[in-house]
């Protein structure tokens, strides 16, 4: 064992006075783990290595997680866009980092610790999530990525990795490879009672860690790490009762859809016309979803931007389904139609930021031609989150 258990540091004592006077009843329907979402923020960060400027985070070894926040004065710790990539928050604006694995030990490990906002009760079921998307500055994917429960805090000032047995990984230990959206982490915990730390990383050792090499993509300016980094986002912990299951153990088949979102930043350049800054924009959708994302709403606004500059350009919206959206459609009326679905949600966005309606036409695709984007690499989710799109083209 390289580290030791030691106390939290005070900053997160600090922060959780007063938080035992809770009664177990609030548990049902509160987050255990204060700011799960990064946004609370002591100070506002200004270099990388920052975790403890979010309230109530810490790490735990000698080296320190990251934040993300909208800050462009320090570009490398900017969000959406950063120094390993670009990611939008799952939730809010705020996100963390860490190092989950470098081949031979090149790159030390980082761990994100919390305290919870009460002690776990013995025999009690918690419902454990939390969320995270690999940086696309990552040379390595990597598996083991996880959550350790414990009573005491682990801390150690050395750069060590922290070899325990992880409370909660993914149902099926996958490598985490998606560089875009959010792929989510979560398993129902069983106390023994008295657990009041969480700890966020790989716990494993190198040789029981998968891992793969990802090739590198032409079209990402992020600096390369020699590790496998992920972005870490909307961590909760809830209890587990007849009134609040856990969605990820439940065995309503609507949960095994794909969560996965693709997204790429689109190529522009300033010596494009305006047909080509447009034609050069794709929004994507989960399965089943119309509602657009941060990055859809800004590929509109680009979009509306250029419309505006010359109101005798017309839009056509040519909007896609998945095979497996239209086959389940079939027979949920909730996911049929998507193609449909999402045509009308970029009329109305557009129309809601200036352009005439009249100068837009929906023009539903269903789900026979493939993206351009797909890749033979590329695993059938990730295949399908790529069908999943609105594209553009001027008339």
């Amino acid at each position: 064992m390289n580290y030791s258990f030691n106390k939290i540091r005070k900053t997160v004592a600090i922060c959780m006075i007063g938080a035992a006077t809770f009664s177990v009843n609030a548990q049902n329907a509160e987050n255990l783990v204060p700011n799960g979402g990064f946004e609370s923020v002591a100070r506002a960060p200004k270099k990388l290595g920052s975790i403890e400027d979010a309230t109530g985070w810490v790490s735990p070894t000698g080296v320190r997680a990251d934040l993300f926040t909208p800050n462009r004065k320090v570009p490398d710790i900017n969000a959406p866009d950063n120094l390993f990539g670009r990611e939008d928050a799952r939730e809010g604006s705020n996100y963390a980092g860490f190092v989950a694995f470098s081949y031979g030990g090149k790159m030390p490990r980082s761990y994100l610790t919390n305290k919870l906002s009460v002690p776990m009760k013995k025999g009690t079921k918690y419902c454990v999530k939390f969320e995270v998307s690999m940086a696309e500055g990552s040379k390595y994917a990597c598996n083991q990525i996880g959550m350790m429960i414990s009573k005491n805090a682990p801390g150690t000032e050395e750069k060590v990795s922290i070899i325990e047995q992880a409370s909660v990984l993914h149902q099926t230990n996958k490598i985490f490879n998606g560089t875009f959206g959010w792929q989510e982490v979560c398993g129902v915990y069983e106390a023994q009672g008295g657990e009041r730390f969480i700890t966020i990383g790989n716990f494993s050792s190198d040789a029981n860690t998968k891992n793969e090499r990802n090739k590198k993509q032409t079209d990402v300016k992020a600096t390369l790490v020699i590790a496998a980094y992920y972005y870490i986002d909307n961590v909760s912990i809830t209890l587990v009762d007849d009134d609040h299951p856990c969605s990820c153990a439940s065995e309503d088949e609507d949960n095994n859809y794909s969560r996965t979102v693709y997204q790429r930043a689109a190529k522009v350049r300033e010596d494009m016309t305006a047909r080509e800054k447009i034609e050069a924009q794709a929004i994507h959708f989960g399965f089943g979803k119309n509602e657009l994302t941060q990055a859809a709403e800004e590929a509109l606004d680009v979009i509306a931007e250029q419309m505006k500059l010359d109101p005798s350009m017309r839009l056509q919206i040519k909007a896609y389904s998945d095979a497996l959206e239209d086959e389940v459609g079939a027979q949920k009326v909730a996911y049929s139609g998507m193609d449909s679905k999402r045509a009308n949600a970029v009329v109305l966005y557009l129309v809601g930021k200036g352009i005439a309606e009249s100068r837009l036409m929906a023009s539903p695709q269903g789900s026979d031609v493939a993206s351009p984007e797909i890749l033979e690499t590329d695993e059938s989710d990730i295949k399908e989150a790529k069908n999943r799109r609105v594209e553009f083209k001027v008339r």
